[in-house]
């Protein structure tokens, strides 16, 4: 040791040894680093929508922009498209009293997507005409896909449809699938957008126009059962290449909880299951909260009351985050809106088509509940649902009673198109990588 120390260079070597054991310990002993924060989307405005509704005569469409409604005329039968800043909705109902086509109906104009879902009745058991309309100056060229009990039963009939600029398609779904009783349906673009509607006039009477569908998801809210009697039928469909097995809460107006008998529901792979949940909800006005391991798309069918029964559909839809409107709205139209986990809260504004709009108004939802609010304008109007606080989901309801049957129709409140999210971006090389 003596020698080693006496040496020129063992000194300098024992100080490198000392440091190197203590930057071991120190590096062994570090704390761990704080985990980078999950990138989150980004809400940003929108700048300029497109809204396209299905043609019909004679009828007049709703339009809404931010603070102000009017009402402009359909004078022929093809597709009504309007456009402007971010903020615009559109819709129309219509009305029919007597004959093969009565009910009470909505729709809501929307937007061309690349990727459209809806979830209904099949063409063995109702009429359903799918309207598809290319708004844009490009082609598109689309694929209708649908899915029965028995599995994807389309097969290459809806494959490769060419939608010029500028065209639309009404394609009856006999055509296409015609054993289907209960159906999902996926209209998807190679290229190009298409604004998508089906309206749905059922065998044992009844008409509306199904919403779109939120797509598949390991977690779907189908919200706006309205209350009282009639059936209500849960229909799931499981677009992927493993069965579901789907998990099934009531939020009602006085509970959350699972319906006897009806806690799950098995879906088989590239399939579409129906359960009747009509005792499960007990009359009251709900919604329900679907869980699985497999992304699923849901949707339901209401029947109302009377000797002529209408019928009216709901689906899943987004959380109220990016608020909502309804441009079309009449008598008899309440909001059925749902707290889910803790207690939520929006604001409400009703906008007439003359005269200045309302105050807005605050509505509280109980944690875990679904709230009804009866709405009391006159004349047709605008409603503006904007989130305050807490995850709600809702829906706008209309019902018009008459001897001969309750004629009804519901719209989910689908996300406004004021804002919009955008998925976190990354800097990765891989954007430009062939």
């Amino acid at each position: 040791m003596k020698t080693f120390v006496e040496n020129r260079f063992g000194l300098p070597a024992l100080v490198v040894v000392a440091l190197a054991a203590l930057y071991g310990v120190a590096y062994v002993t570090r704390p761990a680093p704080p985990a980078a924060a999950a990138p989150q989307p980004r809400k940003v405005a929108v700048e300029s929508v497109t809204a396209v509704c299905p043609g019909a005569k004679g009828e007049r469409v709703s339009v809404y922009l931010p603070g102000t409604l009017t009402d402009e005329p359909m004078r022929d039968a093809k597709p009504y498209v309007t456009k402007g800043p971010g903020g615009l909705e559109a819709g129309y109902l219509t009305r029919v009293t007597q004959g093969a086509g009565r009910g009470l109906a909505g729709v809501r104009c929307t937007e061309p997507a690349p990727v459209t879902w809806l979830v209904g009745p099949g063409p063995a058991d109702a009429d359903v005409r799918l309207h598809l309309t290319n708004a844009d100056k490009a082609p598109a060229l689309a694929d209708v896909q649908v899915y029965a009990a028995e599995g994807p039963v389309s097969g290459d009939k809806g494959i490769g449809l060419e939608i010029a600029p500028g065209e639309h398609r009404e394609i009856d779904l006999k055509t296409i699938a015609p054993s289907a009783d209960i159906m999902a349906v996926s209209v998807t673009t190679a290229f190009g957008r298409l604004a998508v509607a089906a309206r749905t006039t059922l065998e044992t009477g009844g008409v509306d126009w199904l919403p779109s569908a939120a797509p598949p998801a390991t977690r779907v809210v189908v919200p706006g059962l309205p209350g009282g009697g009639g059936r209500r039928e849960l229909l799931v469909a499981a677009p992927g290449e493993n069965d579901a097995q789907v998990r099934i809460k009531a939020v009602s107006e006085d509970a959350e909880y699972a319906m006897k008998g009806r806690e799950t529901l098995d879906v088989p792979a590239g399939s579409v299951a129906s359960l009747d949940v009509t005792t499960g909800v007990g009359g009251s006005s709900a919604a329900l909260v679907l869980t699985s391991p497999t992304p699923i798309v849901a949707g339901l069918v209401i029947t109302g009351t009377g000797g002529r029964s209408d019928v009216a559909f709901t689906a899943g839809t987004p959380a109220l985050d990016l608020g909502s409107t309804v441009a079309r709205n009449g008598p008899g139209s309440k909001l059925v809106l749902t707290a889910v986990g803790g207690p939520g809260k929006v604001r409400v504004q009703v906008i007439p088509e003359k005269g200045r709009p309302d105050e807005p108004f605050e509505v509280s939802i109980p944690a875990g509940r679904t709230k009804n609010v009866k709405l009391k304008p006159k004349g047709d109007y605008a409603l503006a649902v904007t989130p305050v606080a807490g995850e709600v989901y809702g829906a706008r309801v209309i019902e018009d009673a008459l001897k001969s049957g309750l004629l009804l129709t519901t719209q989910p409140l689908a996300p406004s198109r004021l804002w919009t999210l955008l998925p976190p971006l990354t800097d990765t090389p891989n954007v430009v990588a062939p």
